[in-house]
């Protein structure tokens, strides 16, 4: 058994990754700030048992609750810490209560335009923190990290498919500033210290649990809702959707590649390497849900990027991975959690 720390891992992505890890019989420290981006029950949900359901929902009080959440779920193969990346006695607190084989990082502030309004907070979190938590490991001894990077660092790339051999000297948002930098420290700890890191650039994730402001899921709620859905150009623009599942596999690939060499630094698109329209993910979800989006129109935003598309055969190569899950399947699945008909 090995025991992972997995930053942000009460979130979309890391849940998942930590239900995965565990059924494979390793032990899980999920770290998790429930930082007010977004509603912090959405990942007490995420990550909480029918066992602790009735115990939490007696208590209004966000910190009383995640305490109360912390204490049921702790078991042998799973722990739960609230903190932030940024507090370094805290992080100095859990990497020196127990082992750890390996650190896999989420954590980070998301959002393209959030990250264009808010750049020094985006950076303070995703820089700062991801700083602060390298430099923790090296204290620690721990050698071993999976880092979550994103498609946003490729920008308005002319190239298709993008390719991890493409310059991505210009980011069009601070979002993705901060995931390049990422990056750079990774390699820059790999060099002096010998921390061997795959980082991993996942092009736009989507399936159950997904983040309520990402979206397909805010779009499936405005749907239902039969509320004006906010629709940014021409909806010619377009993204590689990547499913959960087929990400989970992807960062547990290169969690194992990591453990199985040496002197490992790469860089790894993860992604489905298809390219749906806007337009065509709107129909999707109509198709699903069994309604139609009423549709208003607005100019597209800045930071936004016009298309995103994997080159996936680094990945493949490396460490196996295959996406087996068609963006049809995909939608139809998230829809069945999100509540609406299937057909």
């Amino acid at each position: 058994m090995s025991t992972y720390l997995v930053t942000g891992g009460a979130g979309f992505i890391g849940s998942h990754l930590g239900e995965s890890l565990m059924a494979s019989g390793h032990r899980v420290i999920c770290l998790d700030s429930f930082s007010d981006s977004y509603d912090y029950r959405v990942k007490m949900r995420n990550v909480q048992q029918d066992s602790c359901r009735d115990s939490v929902a007696a208590i209004t009080g966000k910190k009383e609750a995640l305490a109360e959440l912390s204490r049921c779920l702790e078991s042998e193969r799973y722990r739960l810490e609230t903190v932030d990346i940024r507090d370094r006695a805290a992080l100095e607190r859990i990497f020196q209560s127990e082992p750890i084989d390996a650190v896999v990082h989420l954590a980070a502030l998301p959002g393209v335009r959030a990250s264009i309004e808010q750049p020094l907070l985006f950076d303070d979190v995703n820089v700062r923190g991801t700083l602060l938590l390298l430099e923790t490991m090296k204290k620690y001894g721990v050698r071993k990290w999976v880092c979550a990077s994103s498609s946003s660092v490729y920008g308005n790339n002319k190239r298709i498919p993008f390719s991890e051999n493409d310059s991505v000297d210009s980011p069009i948002s601070l979002y993705a500033a901060t995931k390049k930098s990422c990056e750079l420290m990774g390699y820059t700890y790999h060099h002096l210290y010998g921390i061997d890191g795959m980082m991993l650039r996942f092009f736009t994730v989507y399936g159950e649990r997904q983040r309520p402001d990402l979206a397909i899921h805010k779009f499936a709620k405005l749907i239902d809702q039969g509320s004006e859905v906010p629709f940014y150009g021409d909806g010619s623009t377009k993204r590689d959707y990547t499913y959960i599942g087929d990400i989970v596999g992807g960062i547990r690939g290169a969690l194992e590649y990591a453990e199985n060499n040496e002197s490992v630094y790469e860089v790894l698109n993860l992604g489905n390497s298809r390219m749906v329209s806007l337009g065509e993910m709107v129909e999707c979800l109509e198709k699903e849900l069994g309604k139609k989006a009423i549709l208003r129109k607005l100019p597209a935003q800045p930071g936004d990027m016009t298309m995103t598309f994997a080159d996936i055969g680094k990945a493949r190569r490396l460490i196996g991975y295959e996406p087996r899950t068609s963006f049809e399947d995909g939608i139809r699945n998230f829809a069945r959690w999100h509540g609406g008909r299937t057909s």
